[in-house]
């Protein structure tokens, strides 16, 4: 019977659909493994071979675990909001929902072909509105919740109004936007919507004032990863820094909780090391700064207050409320320039860029250490989201301040002994410091008149020389305390998360506004569905897409959503017109999973004690800031909640890399519309042009199919090699505009999705990126018709026999499983597929057709090729799937080596090899090689000075 792929792939496809094959239920009976694969976006352009990757790798392992009998769950759905369906809206006028759907079972129809395990019956699509229901519910907790610092977790805000109601908020101790005094009769005195202009100080989920990525074009505000080079990555259109009131999440909150984490869970040390970075804890000082000839003061933030002495300048950021405050009249043209320019630049691009720029206020700070003035300057190395927007510069002592320093001719102080600067700062981490001034006494009045510390003696009243570092870092901590300069604290990098977009295909927020104060909705009226609007682009007068909905106010008496025209601000008000970002929906949809088509809870609590969290997640490292960050703080306040039954959501990640293209070209003289083949090429003036891979086959160009490619090319002339167009080649980022697309319908039509399968395995280590290269694709299709043909030969003859195995098969098979299960444990599935093709080399070579033997190697192959193994289960006589055989155990007696092959050698060099008993002694060995007719050849007429046996690899006979 021959190997036709096409129908048996069909077969078992269909057969898996009607029996229900992989769906699963909790089974207390069985231990658990959740599998899933982070959320694709279904894009109008489907899948190209690069994106199957993760999958593939992650089904391999999902179907590993169940043949070892775990229950197993491994979900698929759709993160289907998102902004490419919402810009073919504006172009095309299709609503977004129609293009989502139908990228959607583009998806689901390639995805279906290439034999995924994946539970179909549970899956999710966050535009469903039975889905982001549950979006909107955690939403609603988190407006509903403040985080206490001392518990340590999230609590109802209704404690808080109790407590404010009581004692006011003195002692309280809570994650918030600003520092508030207020005493109980303070708060009893306030009107409804100063009460809530306090609490939204507190909430989790919360209206503030923030920097945000603002896109004109797309009337949007856009994520860092959506902004490349100062353009929208969507369409390129500019980009510019714009404060706006943003609802926000208070991800910083959790800041700590984020960072212990990460010694709880399975990642790679690169991916933590990414994470914690991101965070970015660090322990300092707070310390207020005077600004000179003024009542204004400044908070700077720094981790080395022992460096109080080498401040020559201090530096705000752009954004920094404080410029508009310290710049004055003289220089006010050249701020105004400068903040404009600014504007233009993300966060991130300022953090990765080492360029220097700033502008001076023409202000100045006194250093209340030494009484000193320091000019003020602005500068985007500064960001205004870490610490408080200013900081004080030690250009002796941080790279970014000495570039700053040499480029504008600033002072630089040196404050470790023999330490040079002359051309590069000095990492003061180690040392002894030096130069702690000597204050005189005509400085000493100065300092007292500016609030500067000092002893009445004249002498600074802090003097580190002589200490170390870590001495003065403790010391100096110790002095801001006692002499109020400020205040020792704990610092994080991370910010909190920006949760509107000013875009129509989103989650809408379950919020109206009553007084300019936002509510939330009943519970019970969730899911607030999204509204129809007669334009998807910004209103005439700047309000998002949802301005345009007629059909979008809340009627707080009916719980309802009705007319706008209704709107009387006193039963009915308007809704919210902002919709949520992308990562909402992405958030927590693990949980969802477990439990999707549950009505009155986003999970039962008994399923979620069952499937617990993650085993093992599978995706990019693009994810390893944005999505992994914010889905790890979601879980966290669900778990405070109760809801989620473990605290992280993921236990091991596995970032799989990136299948690159593999561009071919074809090289055209120049003036002519004749091609010239590759090797041929320099003989020529030609110009490299881009050809579509699909129409090459190993390099070589089918030259009829490029003539029907483009009408530019059907009168093409070739000038070949041996008959043969030779193409060029390159390693390239696959994209359409390289024609470098390779569609996975291709190949599985070609070859079946077994072959792509094992093929996209066999290009490398999983977590690397390699290029696709269809060069190596017909030998792993070889290898499964060779595997096909130790069960038929080529009269379609029945070959297996029940006969029983002999010593060197069961070898080669139970090296064989030892192999692959020590790989897929450790995701080296390329190594696994080498074994594969060695083993059955062997068992062919051997004639082996035994049943013994092919019932496991069919159980073993089966996570890689399911249905060429689903077909041979079958075959081989047995019952039910193979996905629900045992996997098999590899048995230690028949690895173990019998004979030992020796390699024989005369004064280093190898001459032959001979075979030993694995316990053969030294001397017998050394006797019987010594016996041996090529030895005799070797020695003849010489003198042997010694004979040296290494056990198990080597006989080396020093003649002379």
């Amino acid at each position: 019977m021959e190997y036709n792929f096409r129908e048996i792939e069909k077969k078992w496809q269909k057969r898996w659909v009607e029996n229900k094959t992989y769906q699963v239920t909790e089974d207390e009976t069985k231990q658990k493994y959740y599998v899933l694969n982070m959320f694709p976006y279904p894009s109008g352009a489907g899948l190209h071979v690069g994106h199957p990757l993760g999958y593939i790798a992650s089904d391999i392992y999902a179907r590993y675990k169940r043949l070892q009998g775990f229950n197993v769950l491994n979900p698929m759905g759709y993160d289907a909001y998102g902004l490419p369906a919402e810009q073919y809206a504006i172009q095309t006028g299709q609503h977004p929902a129609i293009t989502t759907v139908n990228n959607i079972n583009r998806y689901r129809e390639q995805l279906d072909k290439i034999g995924f395990s994946f539970d179909w019956n549970r899956e999710i699509r966050t535009c469903d509105p039975e889905y982001y229901h549950w979006t909107q519910w955690a939403f609603q907790k988190m407006f509903n919740s403040y985080y206490c610092n001392d518990e340590k977790q999230a609590r109802p805000i209704e404690e808080l109004t109790e407590a404010f109601a009581k004692y006011g908020n003195e002692g309280l101790n809570a994650a918030c936007s600003e520092e508030l005094r207020f005493t109980a009769d303070e708060w009893n005195a306030m009107s409804e919507k100063e009460q809530q202009e306090v609490l939204m100080n507190y909430r989790i989920a919360y209206l503030g004032e923030t920097m945000v990525n603002w896109c004109p074009q797309l009337g949007t505000v856009l994520a860092n990863d959506e902004v490349v080079d100062g353009v929208s990555e969507r369409g390129g259109f500019p980009v510019v820094q714009k404060k706006m009131r943003q609802w926000c999440l208070r991800v910083s909150a959790y800041a700590q909780r984020l960072l212990d984490g990460l010694d709880t869970i399975d990642w790679t040390e690169s991916l933590k090391e990414t994470q914690k970075n991101w965070i970015g804890r660090s322990e300092g000082a707070e310390i207020q700064f005077k600004v000179k000839d003024s009542d204004l003061e400044f908070t700077i933030f720094t981790t080395r207050a022992d460096t109080m002495f080498g401040v020559t300048f201090m530096v705000l950021a752009p954004e920094s409320e404080l410029v508009a405050q310290v710049t004055t009249p003289e220089q006010k043209d050249d701020v105004d320039a400068y903040l404009e320019r600014t504007k233009k630049r993300t966060e991130r691009e300022r953090i990765s860029d080492r360029s220097v720029t700033g502008v001076f206020s023409g202000s100045y700070a006194v250093n209340p250490f030494t009484g000193e003035a320091v000019p003020i300057w602005i500068s985007d190395y500064v960001l205004a989201g870490y610490g408080t927007g200013a900081i004080m510069a030690v250009p002796a002592h941080d790279s970014r301040d000495y570039a700053f320093a040499k480029h504008f001719g600033l002072p630089i102080v040196p404050l470790v002994e023999g330490c040079d600067v002359s051309e590069e700062s000095f990492d003061a981490k180690e040392g002894i410091v030096c130069n702690s001034p000597i204050i005189n006494e005509e400085l000493r009045m100065k300092n007292e008149e500016s609030g500067c510390d000092v002893e009445a003696n004249g002498n600074s009243s802090l003097n580190l020389n002589g200490l170390t570092i870590k001495e003065a870092i403790a010391t100096t901590k110790k002095y801001v305390k006692e002499h109020n300069l400020g205040r020792v604290k704990v610092n994080f990098r991370l910010r909190d998360a920006i949760f509107s977009r000013q875009r129509y295909w989103g989650e809408p927020f379950p919020v109206y506004y009553k007084d300019g104060m936002p509510y939330i909705i009943d519970e019970s009226c969730l899911p607030l569905e999204l509204p129809e609007v007669a334009k998807f682009l910004p209103t005439e007068t700047g309000e998002p897409p949802l301005g345009h909905a007629t059909k979008w106010a809340w009627d707080t008496a009916n719980k309802c959503v009705v007319d706008n025209n209704k709107i009387d601000n006193i039963t009915v008000f308007p809704l919210e017109l902002n919709t949520m970002p992308g990562f909402a929906g992405s958030s927590a949809y693990y949980l969802r999973y477990m439990d999707p088509r549950n009505h009155t809870a986003l999970v039962d609590k008994k399923v979620d004690e069952y499937w617990r969290n993650v085993d093992l997640y599978v995706g990019g490292t693009e994810h390893a800031t944005g999505h992994l960050i914010y889905s790890r703080f979601w879980n966290k306040f669900l778990y405070d909640l109760g809801i989620s039954a473990v605290e992280e959501p993921f236990q091991k990640l596995v970032n799989q890399g990136m299948i690159q293209g593999r561009s071919n070209f074809v090289y055209r003289i120049k003036d002519t519309n004749t091609f010239v083949s590759l090797n041929l090429k320099d003989q020529y003036d030609t110009t490299p042009l881009h050809v579509d891979v699909n129409i090459v086959s190993n390099d070589v160009l089918d030259t009829e199919a490029f003539k029907a490619w483009r009408p530019e090319y059907e009168t093409a002339e070739f000038i070949l090699e041996d008959g043969k167009y030779i193409c060029g080649w390159a390693v390239e980022k696959m994209s359409k505009s390289m024609f470098n697309v390779v569609n996975p319908d291709m190949i599985v039509e070609k070859y079946g999705a077994d072959t792509l399968r094992m093929y996209e395995m066999f290009l490398g280590p999983v977590e690397q990126s390699k290029p696709w290269d269809t060069n190596g694709i017909d030998g792993v299709h070889r290898f499964i018709k060779k595997f096909w043909s130790l069960f038929y030969d080529r009269n379609d003859n029945y070959l297996v026999t029940d006969e029983p195995a002999n010593k060197e098969e069961l070898k080669s098979l139970h090296k064989l499983i030892k192999k692959v299960t020590g790989d897929i444990e450790q995701f080296s599935y390329n190594t696994s597929i080498s074994a594969f093709m060695i083993c059955v080399n062997e068992l062919f070579a051997m004639k082996c057709s035994k049943k013994e033997i092919l019932n496991q190697l069919t159980v073993t192959l089966a996570p890689f090729a399911p249905h060429v193994c689903e077909e041979l289960w079958e075959t081989l006589g047995n019952t039910g799937s193979v996905c629900d055989a045992q996997w098999p155990a590899y048995n230690e007696e028949y690895l173990v080596e019998n004979t030992v092959n020796y390699t024989i050698s005369f004064n280093g060099k190898a001459r032959f090899n001979m075979e030993f008993p694995a316990d053969a002694a030294s001397d017998t060995i050394q006797e019987t090689v010594l016996a041996d007719e090529r030895s005799i050849k070797w020695i003849d007429g010489k003198n042997i000075v010694k004979v040296i046996v290494v056990p198990k690899k080597i006989v080396n006979i020093v003649i002379k």
